[in-house]
């Protein structure tokens, strides 16, 4: 099994290259040394791209889910669910099967070909960090340490205390898993760009704590390209932890024949500082980039079966390898995984997984979150707060928290309806989410899924506190969305001597249909931008969507459907038996509210 990708062995020398070789080399050394890993990079990084800024992107049609299934040859999501950090603390956290692990098990078996492939070839964080060192990071050498030490291991560290808070029911993969990190980075940077350029600048929601904190964090790691090339990718990301652990199983690897000339270009040109001082490998660092190979005067490195010898170029030395991979005795200097290290990262991730969930259950408020979400418990352990769904909901009803709902709640989704309400045609959020946090509704179910109640205050409510300026603005945009929700009865109905209402007293307020009413938010924000806003007749919004135990519906699996049918059998069996009883004393109220 022979897997070399590099170019074939340089002109002679006093040759011509190739025209080939001249535009690679062009291009760069690494283009020059291994063109094929650097064309799927690029390809990669182009589709992610793709999903990113066009599948996610809502706008182009208002029947907002066709439009998204047009464009959707792919799912937006693949890249997460292909993150296999993701996949795992999801599923430990949620005690469940999720649907990515399948993907990213499947990834995981491919990468024991190509031993952490995806790191080297397929990872869109890594080429973008690659593109920052050649942009900035290459300028700035004089910040790169000299010496690593035991911080070559720090990437286990951080994946052992990340699953051991999962195990206790607290994500933070979210914080450091690699394309989370990325898409939530895109979706608070470059998603409000990409709408204030193309759609307009007051479309963009003010900047929150929530949006600041992943920015920051965002351009740390971004930073780290000033420490070294994939500085962060080979030191930190626990995403990558999860391959090297796995490269255990590899089934090829990199070795080096006896023809090796101990030029150290191999070790200079290795991005992910994967040889060692004898130019043996560090198997669990090694992505199979083959950039040393490439750049080998001599070819004397060779990407084979784990069990087969490199062989020899011809003319060269017998088959006998100078030095392999981790069979070899390790250089000197080489600091071992730390096992108090491990057991000290996993009590410290399950000390902080306590101390979140402490915080976060003082009396937290409830936030609205989208459709088809899971229970909220079960939502928090689910929801890696990758920010897919804030990229592709139309309007930006969909805004991330703050640390209004503690440390567990930071990034996760909710509906800010004084900003904007959940479209009727939408269903983008369910179907963009990679671990089922929002379940991926059709269309049918997704417009009776109800996140919450809208509430009127008939303390503020320009007709409930019997004011002539007429306004059933709310009343309006529930009917023009199809959920005629919103009702209008008469208030301050007058009775006779004999206590009887007389008719035609009274004026017309609205009042909430339960039943009906799905929380999207609607009614909120045509209040608050008219009422608050433009004429500044209230201070706050007059109707308000609520969440909270009776006032949503969060199935982790069911039907909507089916849940609305029950309650509708349920309120005519009610309604049977009171009218079976004579109810004269509701006979003026509507049938809503008897």
């Amino acid at each position: 099994m022979h897997l070399n990708l590099f170019l074939p062995q340089p002109a002679p020398r006093g040759g011509r290259a190739g025209l080939a070789r001249r535009v690679l080399r062009r291009l760069g050394p690494s283009w020059e040394a291994t063109p094929a890993r650097r064309v799927v990079q690029t390809l990669a990084f182009a589709l992610f791209l793709f999903l990113f800024l066009y599948v996610m992107w809502p706008y182009g049609s208002k029947d907002y889910a066709a439009l998204r299934q047009s464009k959707e040859f792919l799912d937006a999501e693949s890249f997460l669910a292909v993150d296999p950090l993701v996949s795992l603390s999801t599923a430990l956290a949620a005690r469940a099967w999720v649907w990515s692990l399948a993907w990213a098990a499947a990834l995981v078996a491919a990468c024991l070909v190509f031993p952490r492939g995806f790191c080297g070839y397929l990872c869109p964080l890594g080429t973008f960090l690659d593109l920052v060192d050649w942009a900035v990071g290459r300028r700035v050498a004089r910040l790169r340490p000299a010496r690593v030490g035991a911080a070559r291991h720090l990437r286990y560290y951080v994946l052992t205390a990340v699953l051991a808070a999962a195990a206790l029911g607290v994500l933070l993969s979210g914080f450091v898993a690699a394309i989370p990190v990325l898409v939530r980075g895109m979706a608070f940077i470059l998603g409000p760009l990409q709408i204030g350029g193309l759609k307009g600048w007051y479309l963009v929601p003010p900047v929150g704590a929530g949006q600041v904190a992943s920015a920051v964090l965002f351009a740390v790691i971004v930073a780290t390209a000033l420490l070294g090339p994939r500085f962060w990718c080979r030191y930190v990301c626990p995403s990558g932890a999860v391959f090297s652990a796995t490269s255990a199983l590899r089934l090829a690897e990199r070795k080096v024949d006896a023809t090796c000339i101990r030029c150290g270009k191999c070790a200079a040109a290795c991005s992910f500082d994967a040889i060692r001082e004898d130019f043996s490998t560090r198997a669990a660092d090694c992505t199979f980039c083959q950039t040393c190979g490439g750049v080998c005067p001599v070819r004397a490195i060779q990407f084979v079966g784990r069990w087969e010898a490199a062989a020899a170029p011809a003319g060269g030395a017998p088959d006998a390898p100078a030095s392999g991979s981790e069979k070899h005795a390790p250089a000197s200097g080489a600091v071992p995984v730390s096992r108090r290290g491990l057991l000290a990262c996993a009590a410290g991730g399950m000390a902080a997984a306590l101390g979140i969930q402490a915080v976060s259950a003082a009396g937290q408020p409830f936030p609205v979150r989208p459709p088809g979400s899971a229970p909220e418990r079960e939502f928090l352990r689910l929801c890696i707060r990758c920010g897919a769904c804030y990229q592709a909901c139309p309007n930006n009803v969909l805004q991330p928290m703050g640390l209004e709902g503690g440390l567990d709640g930071l990034w996760t989704p909710q509906v800010v309806a004084n900003w904007s309400g959940c479209e009727p045609t939408c269903n983008n959020c369910g179907h963009v989410c990679p671990t089922g946090a929002i379940r991926a509704l059709p269309m049918d179910e997704k417009r009776v899924a109800r996140m919450g109640l809208a509430v009127v205050n008939t303390e503020t409510c320009l007709p409930h506190v019997g004011c002539e300026q007429a306004c059933q603005m709310c009343y309006d945009e529930c009917r023009a969305a199809g959920y005629n929700a919103i009702e209008f009865v008469r208030v301050g109905v007058s009775v006779d001597t004999d206590g009887n209402p007389i008719e035609g007293s009274g004026y017309p307020a609205p009042v909430v249909v339960p039943e009906k009413c799905v929380g999207c938010g609607l009614c909120q924000t045509r209040c608050y931008r008219i009422n608050v806003l433009a004429n500044r007749f209230l201070e706050d919004t007059a109707i308000r969507v609520v969440a909270g135990p009776g006032k949503e519906d969060r199935l982790m699996r069911g039907s909507y459907l089916a849940l609305r049918e029950g309650e509708r059998r349920r309120r005519d069996a009610e309604r049977r038996r009171r009218e079976g009883q004579g109810g004269a004393a509701d006979a003026y109220l509507p049938d809503f509210l008897k």
